[in-house]
């Protein structure tokens, strides 16, 4: 997650009382095809570090299952709760991770450049043999997997950024990033009722907008699931447990918007979505991480989840999710999300 001061409990106390900035990823080498980075895609090399609290590590953990990378791209998951050393492993036996054998993200941060002053932020690739990050850019790790890993991919793996619809879903992607999958952020974090205004405004104005687009269509641009959608559901999928209330983002919450609640229904009964949402890691970090805007910490025991599991009746559109391709398969053994923390 790219919050500002995303490094400790220090900075997550200032959240409401100074302007929200969106920190840029500093650590923006690439894994690909022909490894022009230094980093050629290789089965088994890479390790990808989240946290299922995160909705900008969700869309690679999404992406990632969807297009059958499990095998190839092992998965670290770090504890929602964060102390003073940001990402931690004490899901983990013995608090380390497994593979990469750290306590914390920031082994990996300061393997790749000592004393880097920023923020620890996930979704993290991190190379296993040297231990080093190699990227924190969240905007092109999906992307990438999507475009670069194709060797790698599952048979029948859908085409998550079909070229012919690339310059739609980037209008599409660019817009919803703005005003909702950051606007959220920066109506809770605002500093003063003028940025908050401003952000509930864009918010709400661009979710109507999307609502509008989504009514006679499954899915954001052509008929099957895209990255767009993905960046979509992954900030849909929060909005209630913790945007409405928590980010004050409560004009209506999603479930009183008849399209965008069958809309986000339907991708989270997909397989690759829902089975990659963790509700109680979700609201753990927020309220209890948060303490600028909840400083009591305390959790609401809401809302009822029940609903995501119900008839959405979208495939009345018609739409092809997996496209000529096919669904997901099982998720692997050990990245399960309990049933406690699922509808």
């Amino acid at each position: 997650m790219n919050d500002p001061a995303a490094a400790g409990t220090d900075g997550n106390s200032t959240y409401g009382h100074k302007p929200f900035k969106r920190s840029r990823s500093h650590f923006a080498d690439r894994v690909t095809a022909d490894g022009r980075d230094g980093w050629p895609v290789e089965a088994g090399r890479y390790r990808l570090v989240v946290s299922r609290a995160c909705p900008w590590a969700s869309r690679a953990l999404v992406s990632r299952r969807l297009l059958g990378l499990e095998d190839a791209l092992s998965l670290a998951v770090a504890d929602p709760i964060q102390d003073d050393r940001s990402w931690r492993f004490t899901l983990d036996e013995d608090g380390r991770d497994p593979v990469l054998g750290i306590r914390y993200l920031s082994e990996a941060y300061d393997a790749r450049e000592s004393g880097y002053p920023g923020g620890v932020s996930v979704p993290a690739v991190v190379d296993v043999p040297s231990g080093k990050l190699v990227t924190n850019d969240y905007q092109q790790i999906t992307l990438d997997l999507a475009t670069e890993w194709t060797a790698l991919h599952r048979p029948g793996a859908p085409d998550l950024y079909p070229e012919p619809l690339r310059a739609e879903i980037d209008e599409v992607m660019e817009g919803i990033y703005r005003d909702v999958n950051n606007g959220v952020y920066r109506a809770g974090f605002a500093d003063g009722q003028s940025a908050y205004d401003s952000a509930y405004e864009a918010l709400f104005r661009r979710l109507d907008l999307m609502s509008e687009r989504l009514k006679d269509r499954r899915y954001l641009v052509g008929d099957t699931i895209t990255e767009a959608d993905i960046r979509f559901f992954t900030t849909l999928v929060r909005f209630d447990p913790v945007y409405h209330g928590h980010f004050k983002c409560n004009r209506s919450k999603l479930t009183e918007d008849p399209v965008l609640w069958a809309y986000a229904r339907d991708l989270y009964q997909t397989p690759g979505f829902g089975d990659t949402v963790d509700f109680h890691h979700i609201k753990q970090h927020y309220y209890r991480v948060h303490t600028g805007i909840n400083p009591t910490g305390i959790v609401p025991l809401g809302p009822d989840l029940s609903g995501w599991i119900t008839p959405h009746h979208r495939e009345q559109l018609g739409g092809r999710p997996f496209g000529d391709g096919t669904p997901p398969g099982p998720v692997p053994a050990g990245e399960e999300v309990p049933g406690s923390h699922r509808p």
